[in-house]
Order: structure tokens, then sequence, then C-alpha cells
């Protein structure tokens, strides 16, 4: 009986998944806007950087590429980085003839309150308003924009009068452990949060993704600026969430921009995960209980109960192929071989242990450590 009713409740919620939660699966390569006069708008990049000397050059290099027709300045934050990030920001604007477009400065240390790189974010958005942009491009220094990313964000912000547009961008996938585990990383974030609701006013859901954040500077003014969330660890869905509750927001993916860092095995992904994970359940005991049952029922129960000898098993089979037809999309999209797409339900114990470990390194006061800072330690 008790086999019979785990089934059905697995195969129940793949149903409401695959068909009623706003196709987040149907994951896919943005149409790009028409771009216009109209996305000529004064734009400040701002780019939080912690020890990004491996990366940072790419991405400066590639703003300065953009094919944009209106002003452009962008603003490095060097958070007390231990190596030559500020320098190596500096070089590429040099080497690329644009020296004057891109202002390095080192953040103040980080007052009690405060992320640190929020922190960072808030000390270039007051360096860029003297700038007096339209927008703000809220970007990560490990970010490499394709050329037209710029306009295209700005025009459709403008065209479709969105105060806020982000966009997934393509993560590192060549190891095996990346090849592994970032589409599914993909997958589960458009599942917790699907597009097509973020972009709908009569939804709750608001989320983006931080690493790529095009942002109305009116619309981060009428929310008391980043200082309204500057305790936050997610950061980027706690922005999206001020600004949808009096604006519009929108959330879609890309393969032509992509990060140029890797997370080349598994611990270091693990870790990645773990940063956030336990914030993400509000460090509930009680919601990482609720969390470890659901993803038994809805990842594990559907290979292991393949092999009872009741319709249980019929269910189960359904529930696996619901669950394998609707990972594939996201496969595509990261050019990875469908036979991925059956693994699914193994890949989900990687990430329920990262999840566990989360909330282990909370309870010990090392929550949420990036660079080697605890930026969420438990109160006490």
């Amino acid at each position: 009986m008790i086999t019979e009713l785990i089934a059905a409740a697995s195969l129940s919620i793949w149903g409401y998944l695959v068909f009623a939660r706003g196709s987040f699966w149907r994951v896919r390569q943005e149409q790009a806007p028409v771009v216009v006069d109209a996305s000529k708008a004064t734009v400040a990049v701002v780019i939080p950087a912690r020890n990004e000397a491996e990366v940072v050059g790419s991405a400066i290099q590639s703003l300065l590429q953009q094919d944009y027709p209106g002003a452009l300045r962008v603003f490095l934050v060097d958070d007390h980085s231990a190596d030559a990030t500020a320098g190596v920001a500096r070089r590429a604007a040099e080497e690329f003839g644009s020296a004057d477009l891109v202002t390095v400065l080192r953040a103040p240390q980080v007052p009690a309150g405060w992320t640190g790189k929020l922190w960072a974010v808030s000390q270039g958005i007051a360096q860029a308003n003297s700038f007096q942009p339209g927008y703000l491009l809220l970007t990560d220094a490990d970010i490499v924009h394709a050329p037209n990313n710029l306009a295209q964000l700005v025009a459709r912000a403008r065209i479709e009068n969105f105060d806020l547009v982000s966009l997934m961008v393509r993560l590192q996938c060549h190891t095996l452990a990346e090849r592994a585990l970032i589409p599914a990383f993909v997958y589960f974030f458009f599942m917790l949060y699907p597009p097509a609701w973020v972009g709908k006013s009569d939804r709750r859901t608001a989320a983006a993704a931080g690493g790529c954040i095009l942002i109305r500077r009116s619309a981060l003014e009428r929310i008391g600026g980043i200082e309204s969330i500057r305790d936050q660890i997610i950061d980027d869905c706690a922005l999206a969430a001020k600004v949808k509750q009096n604006g519009r927001i929108w959330l879609g993916a890309t393969v032509d921009s992509f990060s140029a860092r890797g997370y080349s095995t598994w611990t270091e992904i693990g870790r990645m995960i773990s940063r956030s994970a336990f914030t993400q359940l509000r460090h509930s005991a009680v919601l990482l209980v609720g969390t470890t049952v659901a993803m038994a029922v809805v990842f594990l129960a559907p290979p292991l109960l393949l092999f009872v000898r009741s319709w249980a098993a019929l269910a189960a089979l359904a529930a696996w192929l619901l669950m394998t037809i609707s990972f594939l999309p996201t496969l595509h999209l990261y050019k990875r071989s469908p036979l991925w797409a059956p693994l699914l339900p193994l890949i989900s114990v990687f990430y329920l242990g990262a999840t566990i470990r989360s909330a282990i390194l909370y309870w010990r006061g090392r929550g949420g450590t990036w660079k080697g800072r605890v930026q969420d330690p438990m109160a006490t």
C-alpha cells in the first residue's frame, strides 16, 4: 500500500511539473528583440570583483566590444582582492584603447549588516550615478558578454517596458563533473523559478540570474537602492522580488554570453551549491527534512519502484519518463547527450547531499562562504 501511494504521488507531482508549472523545462535560447533607436539609453556597468584576476580581463573586453549605440561606462569595484584583479582590469581596458571608459575602485571595509558583494555593488552604483545612467547592468567579473547582449537587453526592457531583465548565461560544461551537474543546475533553477511565471504580474514568482541583470535606475531607486537587500545571500532573486512588487521583470536564458569560470571538480560544484542552498530553505530544519522527503519521492522513487510487483511499477515508469523527457531541452541547450536524461535521479542525490552539507556548514558557523569570506553565519 505504501509503495502504491508513493508511486501515485510521484506521478502526480511529475504531471504537475511537466504540464502545469509554467513549462519551466522548455528552456531555450531566447529570441533577440528587434534593436531600434529606443535602445540608445545610457548604461553604467557595475562589476563587483574579488580575486578574479584569471577571468576579469575577458569580461572587461567583452563589455568594451559591445555593439551598442548608446553611451556606456564600466565601474569595477575591487572587493579586497588578494590577487591582481584591479591591475588586470585596468590593463584590459588599456589594451583595448578604452581606459577612459573603465573606472576601477577599491571598496571600503564591509560594514556590519552587508554582504561583501552587495557592499561592492553599492559602491559601484554610487560612482556610476555621476554618469546619470538610465540603466545599470549588474554583472559578475567572470561573465563574457556576446557583442549584441547589452543592446538586446536594453531593447527588451524599453520596448516591453520591463524594469528588470535578466539572463541565465551559459555555464562552463567541459569536465565530467560539469557535464553531469551543470545542466541540472540550470534545470533546477528554472523549476524553482519558471520564467513564464517570473514575467507575469499576477504571479508572485520573482527571480533573476545574478551574472547578468539590467535594471532601470529609477526602479532601483524606487525600492530604496541596493541597501534594501544589503544582507541577502541570494541577492539576485531578492532584488527581483523587490522590483516586482511595483514593476515588471523578465528572465530568460542564453548560450551566447557565458561564464568564464569553471567548476571543474565534483567538490567545486558541491561548494557552489552549498554556498546558498540552506539559505534558500530559510535556515529551517523542518524545510530541510521536507525537502529531503520530497526529493526522495519525486526523483528517487520512480527508478526504485520499478521492481515492485504491482501497478506502482507502471506509475513509477511513467513518472521517470516524464522526468527524463523534461530534462532533454536543457541538455540540448548545453549540447549534451540525451543519455544523461535518465540519470537525473542519480544527479539529484548529489544536489540533495550538497543541500544537507549547506545546513551543516551553517550550523557550524561557516555558511555562505565565498572567496574566503563567511557571509551567512549562524546567529548566536
